[in-house]
């Protein structure tokens, strides 16, 4: 089955908005039918198989032009907004598109190298100009919900590499379908529920709040500027958002940039979660001690995993906390030696996950692609340890082991220890140079503006020296006022 098909399965002809917010709403009827239109005149230019790059901020044209790439029968490259030109000219090389579709703020700013560009003006003149007789994809054999191939692919999601190029994960459309089944398996969301979405959708966790709520029939919120933690306040409030997604940042910038969501009364909210890295268990607890009403899903996942590969249970919290939990539903998740056996309680090794919705495998990049699919398995390359009933508890990425003096050390470690300080809003461990010792930490610290006076690199130290290995404390700390983060809400390091 073609994800759109699956996602539209129960909810094509609704007449509830699909989209809410201040600047544009859509209803699941007039979006169903714009990806149809616009889907079969995609299906009649380039047929079947083709790449079509699409940039721009969240809005109902990014919404309609991403899913009706994918009915198509072709496949949709979804791009960050800020992207540089050198990566775009990259990802231009590699992927050959046949058209970029792009929010028109965008065309003076970037060169596509003669590649055809369809703005939102052009679309909806498209969509106009055909609404009066779209064939029904059902008639294409590409698209139809009865022999396609959901083996397929329906998007390239281009992260970064560690060879600072960037890595396209290809998703295909079972793995869609698999990873959406699964999370609406374990967070039983409803026609009821609201999304209020901050994070981009070119991004597979953000993706992932598209296809549960069009698969339920429920509604999401767009605000692309979390930046003003008032409006995030409001909107939750205004719309009657049921639910919240965020990354460590958001949760850091809620609690601990201002008092007013703490105190701000949402009896609407039913739940919230949180993925892209690991939050400190010191937001967590301060979230659940000034919010205990909200139900707080920790998750993990992998682009390579299409987004999710396991979850928490909101009750399991307080007892389980610092875990990512176990698999998701008809996810098989281990964390595994180097010969694949699994590791004994306390024993650190790698996670390794199979179902799927387990990517095929790097776009044209075979090499990485064997050294992270092995045997139908997906190496993640991040270390963990569980405990005696099974549950996960990530301690770091391979990558990110600083060496002192022979010592492993791991950087989540010391940042739990440096955030639990009631002043500190972030904190990011790294490795410097060292003469004697090959490597020595390095913290930078991001203090509340009000409190930065009562915070200096010898408290920080003396905090950490009450807690930590003396080979563990930090020997350079740089202090900073505010968290540089990325269009996903990540924070940048360097």
């Amino acid at each position: 089955m073609n994800s759109f098909d699956y996602f539209f399965e129960n909810t094509g002809k609704l007449e509830k908005n699909f989209v809410l917010g201040p600047k544009e709403t859509i209803t699941y009827r007039d979006l169903y039918k714009h990806c149809i239109t616009f889907a079969t005149w995609l299906n009649e230019k380039f047929g079947t198989g083709q790449n079509i790059l699409l940039i721009g901020p969240n809005s109902v044209f990014l919404i309609t032009a991403y899913l009706a790439i994918m009915k198509s029968g072709n496949v949709v490259v979804p791009l960050n907004p800020e992207i540089e030109q050198s990566n775009l000219d990259f990802i231009q090389e590699k992927c050959e598109p046949v058209l970029v579709i792009s929010a028109a703020q965008l065309a003076a700013k970037l060169d596509y190298k003669g590649v055809p560009v369809m703005d939102e003006v052009e679309l909806k003149n498209r969509l106009q100009a055909k609404s009066g007789n779209p064939k029904p994809t059902t008639q294409n054999p590409h698209t139809t919900a009865y022999s396609f191939d959901p083996n397929s692919l329906a998007e390239i999601i281009f992260t970064s590499g560690s060879t600072g190029e960037p890595k396209g994960v290809m998703i295909n459309h079972k793995n869609l379908i698999a990873n959406t089944t699964s999370i609406l398996n374990y967070l039983k969301l409803t026609e009821q529920d609201i999304m209020l979405v901050v994070l981009p959708f070119y991004y597979c966790y953000g993706l992932s709040l598209l296809h549960t709520h069009l698969r339920v029939g429920g509604s999401i919120v767009l605000n692309n500027m979390f930046i003003m933690i008032g409006g995030v306040i409001n909107d939750l409030k205004r719309y009657k958002c049921t639910g919240f997604a965020g990354v460590p940042t958001h949760f850091q910038v809620l609690l601990r940039k201002s008092d007013s969501f703490k105190t701000t009364d949402f009896p609407d909210l039913r739940y919230v979660t949180q993925a892209g890295g690991k939050l400190h268990n010191a937001f967590i607890s301060e979230f659940l001690e000034n919010q205990p009403k909200i139900k707080f899903f920790v998750m993990y996942g992998q682009t390579e995993a299409t987004a999710r590969l396991s979850w928490l249970p909101p009750e399991k919290l307080p007892e389980k906390i610092g875990s990512c939990g176990k698999g998701i539903p008809d996810v098989e998740l281990k964390v595994a030696d180097e010969n694949g056996t699994p590791v004994k309680p306390g024993e650190i090794g790698e996670i390794l996950a199979y179902g799927d919705n387990i990517m095929p495998g790097y776009y044209k990049d075979p090499e990485s692609t064997a050294q992270t699919i092995k045997n139908g398995w997906l190496h993640t390359g991040d270390l963990a340890t569980v405990d005696e009933e099974g549950y996960i508890f990530l301690t770091a990425r391979k990558k990110e082991i600083i060496k002192v003096g022979g010592r492993r050390i791991s950087p989540k470690e010391i940042e739990d220890v440096i955030v639990s300080m009631p002043e500190v809003v972030d904190c990011s461990i790294e490795a410097v140079f060292d003469e004697i010792l090959g490597e020595a930490i390095k913290a930078t610290v991001v203090v509340k503006e009000t409190r930065a006076a009562a915070v200096t690199a010898d408290t920080i130290k003396a905090w950490c020296g009450k807690r930590l290995a003396p080979y563990k404390t930090p020997q350079i700390i740089e202090l900073k006022d505010k968290i540089i983060i990325s269009a996903t809400g990540k924070k940048i390091k360097k």
